[in-house]
């Protein structure tokens, strides 16, 4: 499974990586980013938890 950021849409709120932070990263550029290719099981209610905190919606996982 993969997780993407829209950087359209991000906001840097940082609740993504508050979440899941072996997942996301927020950078200097304000915008959270993607840390890994494939999303092992073990952190997928992480990134789930995640994709609902995200305030604008920004994160796809699947």
């Amino acid at each position: 499974m993969k997780a993407t950021v829209d950087p359209d849409r991000c906001e840097g709120h940082g609740k993504c990586q508050a979440a899941a932070p072996e997942v996301f990263e927020l950078r200097d550029d304000d915008l959270s980013h993607v840390l890994v290719d494939e999303i092992p099981e073990t952190l997928r209610a992480k990134v789930e938890r995640a994709v609902r905190l995200c305030p604008r919606q920004a994160i796809t996982f699947g």
